[in-house]
């Protein structure tokens, strides 16, 4: 017997079968405008509250930041109703910016070379502390604020003239996009449709079944722990053992 030969469900899953499946999942087969638009705000606010969650590796991504000379702050602000971008002093292609995970000094960026320098990530306090904050020099911390509407970085020392030529290549997690229009697809891997269809149908439930939720509830969790298990990227993990001396 023939298989599909095909691996592309997780791509061609429109948002109204999520809806379809979710309502199905509550015991409405029947479905008015209403329900749908319900179902849009409730996917919408549960891919919000995923990322009070945990890291989700697929929103990864990584961009140079081309130092000023005596500019220490970079803002990057949400990404606009229409999806363009409103970033102003960071680059232009870069938008839903979330946090900044790593980054480093990066000089002799070409296409053969590069050199990477490490930078420390530093809390609030820790830059409050900082007596002459427009110290010029090459960069090798940064201080991250988080605003409702942008995300502002701060480095230390600020930029000088030999900086300003050279690069600060971070890693960022980026906002999960909205569900948008029924014809589309969910911005999330195939892993993750089980229990975001899971999720859908408990969110539903508090609103149309509420003797489903508990059910609902436990068999969502189940799901999400799997899929964020799976979510990630593998690496070595080395074990040393301790050498123990006793006294004599």
């Amino acid at each position: 017997m023939a298989t599909s030969g095909t691996n592309v469900f997780e791509n061609t899953f429109p948002i109204d079968e999520i809806f379809e499946e979710a309502y199905e999942r509550v015991g409405m087969r029947e479905v008015t405008g209403y329900h749908l638009t319900s179902a849009r705000r409730s996917l919408n606010i549960m891919l919000q509250e995923w990322a009070n969650r945990g890291l989700h590796y697929w929103e990864l991504s990584e961009t140079n930041i081309d130092l000023v000379e005596g500019q220490a702050e970079y803002t990057f602000f949400r990404a606009t109703t229409d999806g363009t971008s409103a970033v102003t002093t960071a680059p232009a292609d870069v938008y839903g910016v979330e946090d900044i995970l790593e980054m480093t000094f990066r000089s002799d960026r070409t296409s053969t070379s590069q050199t990477d320098s490490s930078m420390t990530k530093i809390s609030r306090s820790t830059y409050s502390a900082i007596s002459n904050k427009l110290t010029k020099g090459t960069p090798n911390q940064y201080y991250v604020q988080r605003f409702s509407e942008k995300v502002v970085v701060t480095f230390y020392p600020t930029p000088d003239s030999t900086a300003a030529s050279k690069d600060a290549h971070m890693y960022f997690v980026k906002r999960i996009q909205d569900a948008g229009a029924y014809t589309n697809t969910v911005d999330v891997p195939y892993r993750f449709v089980p229990c975001m269809i899971s999720g859908l149908s408990y969110y539903l439930s508090q609103k149309y079944k509420p003797e489903f939720v508990q059910n609902l509830k436990m068999l969502y969790e189940d799901e999400f722990q799997r899929a964020l298990t799976e979510d990630g990227s593998s690496s070595s993990t080395f074990l040393t053992p301790q050498t123990y001396y006793p006294g004599t």
